[in-house]
């Protein structure tokens, strides 16, 4: 039996801006899952890449609309959405998905930011988002773990500027936040998700290993924190049909080219 958010984990994201729920998906959906992502040819045809400051590039691919697929099963599914609507306070949306591929030795790093230094200037007046991530592949100091400060969420939104091909925070408050606020390093095993706020600050380090690092990350919005930008609809509308199996390797579909609506 899978592991569930529970009154813990909510206590600990509203105290500290994320929480992990170990064990969420066990390890045979975990190998379905990145089986199905290594051999996906629409993932890699939509896969673009992210400079560092140093000029190292991290691999991604986005996209908005949920379809059929095995991605956007564990998006929509029960595991992740209680918990969601929880933290959110109501009816969640999602916002999009994205397969993040940090591979090994020459997969860059992540500045430091919050997600809501983007999405403010996306239309989105109020920060009532948050993102999942899970991982498919063990993440650790030594591939470029997710790392982030404590409690950060409760600084609000920090004016974010450009490094390399990145948004990163103003420096001067993260060094400041710095001295005051614990920095965890989350490593994960495959199958542990992660639920983050869209205003805690984030980073990450290059991939120095022998192992990629490969996560799925799905963002949710409030419902009725509608953007006064267009943006996709999948922002505003409602999740429908919740996912309640187990993901399975005889019936993970592929995503849809067509109907995905990747970001280019």
């Amino acid at each position: 039996m899978e592991n569930r958010f529970n009154e813990k984990n909510e206590k600990e994201y509203m105290q500290d801006g994320y929480t992990i729920v170990k064990g969420m998906f066990d390890a045979g959906e975990m190998e379905a899952v990145l089986d199905t992502a290594l051999e996906d040819e629409v993932i890699r045809r939509h896969t673009y890449g992210r400079k560092d400051k140093e000029g190292h590039t991290t691999k991604l691919a986005l996209w908005y609309a949920l379809g059929r697929d095995v991605y956007s099963n564990i998006a929509r599914s029960e595991r992740y959405l209680e918990g969601v609507e929880k933290l959110l306070g109501g009816a969640p949306a999602h916002f999009h998905t994205k397969l993040m591929q940090k591979e090994p030795k020459v997969g860059g790093a992540w500045e430091w930011h919050q997600d809501y230094g983007y999405w403010y200037h996306d239309g989105f007046l109020y920060p009532q988002m948050l993102s999942v991530m899970l991982a498919l592949t063990q993440a650790d100091k030594k591939n470029g773990c997710l790392q982030v400060l404590r409690g950060s969420h409760l600084l609000g939104r920090i004016d974010h500027g450009m490094t390399g091909d990145q948004k990163g925070a103003d420096m001067e408050k993260v060094t400041e936040a710095l001295k005051r606020l614990e920095l965890v390093h989350v490593e994960l095993q495959p199958g542990d998700v992660l639920f983050f706020h869209c205003n805690l600050l984030h980073r990450s380090d290059k991939n120095n290993s022998e192992k990629a690092r490969w996560s799925l990350i799905s963002t949710y919005n409030l419902i009725s924190n509608k953007p006064y930008k267009q943006q996709d609809p999948s922002c505003y509308t409602p999740i429908e049909e919740r996912y309640q199996g187990r993901v399975r390797k005889d019936d993970t579909a592929r995503i849809s080219e067509k109907d995905a609506h990747f970001l280019h």
